[in-house]
């Protein structure tokens, strides 16, 4: 949070002040933010929701959290009392890498709040590179994740990531001192199969998706077998 002794030259958007309300006209409020210029509230800016007077939202001599808009030409700092999202619609672009907070569970994979206009989801496929049949196995409400933006529909208001993307792929991970193993044509025939099951089971609902979680588990089972791994537990 900047403040008082926040040189006039080093203010960005989205800095937060603390001000008091000094004077009000039916246009907005003036603020004062410690600096030796203008800091102004437009009435828009005093809610998101609709008002009609200024008096309705601030009195003069009211503390108030507020956040930089932008410094006009003149030198007139913009300020605004609606707490600015963290990312907004254009900075969200495929390949950030964004952190959140879990704030909702579904079958078909999660919803995360990471200061965006909407949440974000993460697909139950894009959870993890291991297998699992429902998110609450890998997460809970509450919890903070990091994930990468794959997709961005600002017409939909949609917001996808993928959490294993972050995650080194299976077949990167190697014991020191192994030789690097070139898997199979059927192997690679098989991981092919996994990941379309995968997918069409976070894509689906119903029998639909139990019918594809089956032939996941079948595949990852036969997989093991053709590697000789038929003794553990399952694929990593």
């Amino acid at each position: 949070m900047a403040d008082a002794t926040t040189p006039v030259t080093e203010i960005k958007r989205k800095m937060h002040f603390k001000g008091r309300v000094v004077k009000i006209t039916t246009a907005g409020a003036i603020v004062d933010i410690g600096l030796d210029r203008p800091a102004v509230v437009h009435i828009s800016q005093l809610s998101r929701e609709p008002i009609r007077r200024v008096e309705d939202v601030v009195q003069v001599g009211q503390e108030v959290d507020v956040w930089v808009r932008r410094i006009t030409p003149k030198g007139i700092i913009e300020l605004t009392m609606i707490e600015p999202y963290t990312w907004e619609w254009r900075e969200l672009k495929p390949g950030v890498v964004v952190t959140g907070k879990v704030i909702r569970i579904l079958n078909s994979g999660i919803e995360v709040e990471i200061g965006a206009p909407v949440p974000a989801f993460v697909p139950i496929a894009e959870m993890s590179h291991a297998f699992i049949r429902h998110p609450s196995e890998l997460v809970q409400e509450g919890d903070e994740i990091e994930a990468k933006v794959i997709e961005v529909n600002r017409r939909r208001r949609r917001i996808r990531l993928s959490m294993r993307a972050l995650e080194p792929k299976p077949e990167e991970t190697q014991t020191e001192g192994e030789e690097e193993r070139v898997p199979s044509p059927m192997e690679m025939a098989l991981l092919r199969a996994i990941e379309e099951a995968k997918t069409k089971a976070a894509n689906s609902t119903g029998q639909v998706r139990e019918d594809a979680l089956a032939r996941v588990q079948e595949l990852e089972r036969i997989l093991r077998n053709l590697r000789g791994e038929s003794n553990r537990p399952g694929l990593n």
